[in-house]
Order: C-alpha cells, then structure tokens, then sequence
C-alpha cells in the first residue's frame, strides 16, 4: 500500500479493480476543509483517462509493473509479434490494445513491454522516435524566416507538423508523448 501524499508521475497503482497510471497530481489544500490529492490516471489496459480525487493520507494498492525489453518484428494481420530479447519468446498484441503505439513502431525496434502478474498490459514507448519523412511539399528558399510549419507524412503513416525547411528522405526526432517534432536527426 501507498499513500496518495506519495504520488509521482508515473507510479502505477491498483484502484477500482483496475491498473492506473498516474500521468498527473496535484496536492490541494483548500481554505476550507480536508486537504485533497486530485489526480489524472491512465487506465493500463484500456488506455482509458480518468480524473480521481483522494483523500489526503488515504492508501491505494501498488501495482508492480514489469517491463521485459522486446524487439517488434512484424504485423500478422490484425496481430503485432514482439520477441523477447533473451529468451526469444514471442507475443501477439491486437492492433486494438496499442493503436497509439503503432504510430511510432517500426519493425526491428526496441520497445519495453508493460507486464503485470503474467498479463501484458502494452507496449511504452521511448521518449523520442526516428523516423524518416516519405511526404512533404518541397521547402522553398527563405521560408524558414517566417518559423511556419508544414504537414508531413512518415514512414510508419504519422502525420505531423514540421519547419518549412524539413524536405522528403529527411530523418526527423519525433516525441512519442504528443506526436511533435523535435528535430533532425
């Protein structure tokens, strides 16, 4: 058990028969009554994001995540394989589960594998992500003055907006948390 006082972003936690992940908390301290923790959590198996107030000093149930480090080899239909990297072991994912994921995953790519008590929960992606630019509109000499962005096709099909000055065949640093560009690569 832990103490909602003891949030962190990140932790993962068993509430309501569920495992959530606290993706944001803040400490309130009202002038008027109990103090309270009011949090935003991620439901780990349905992706769902829910909005939940506690009790200060109120206790919830740690979830002890294992993370197995796999590489993602291919799509068997409505399946994703993922190997293990020791054992070679390998997984199947319904597209369903990891839909925001396959945005990023290419094949060949290491990802960690979310697991709980022999259950997998999804895939967590690294911060950052290399992808390489399959469709853009030609830069044009001088528009990088102006700082105006462009949309752009990647290879794994995530669409995005970059400078003016990105051209097709570059390799751009994307953030997986919010699909931005970062920089080139």
């Amino acid at each position: 058990m832990i103490s909602v006082n003891d949030f962190r972003t990140g932790l993962t936690i068993e509430v309501d028969n569920g495992i959530w992940r606290v993706m944001d908390f803040q400490h309130v301290k009202p002038g008027k009554g109990a103090a309270f923790v009011r949090s935003k959590l991620r439901n780990l198996r349905t992706g769902a994001v829910q909005e939940k107030t506690f009790r200060a000093g109120e206790k919830v149930g740690k979830a002890q995540i294992d993370n197995r480090r796999m590489q993602y080899l291919y799509a068997n239909g409505d399946q994703h394989v993922f190997m293990d990297n020791e054992s070679y072991e390998q997984i199947e994912l319904p597209a369903a589960s990891i839909e925001y994921e396959l945005k990023f995953l290419k094949e060949n790519m290491e990802v960690s594998i979310m697991m709980y008590q022999g259950e997998t929960l999804g895939v967590e992606l690294p911060n950052t992500v290399e992808l390489e630019v399959t469709e853009t509109e030609p830069g044009i000499k001088g528009d990088t003055a102006s700082g105006g962005t462009k949309p752009a096709i990647l290879e794994t099909g995530l669409s995005v907006q970059v400078p003016f000055f990105i051209n097709q065949g570059d390799r751009l640093i994307i953030n997986t948390t919010d699909s931005s560009y970062v920089s080139r690569a």
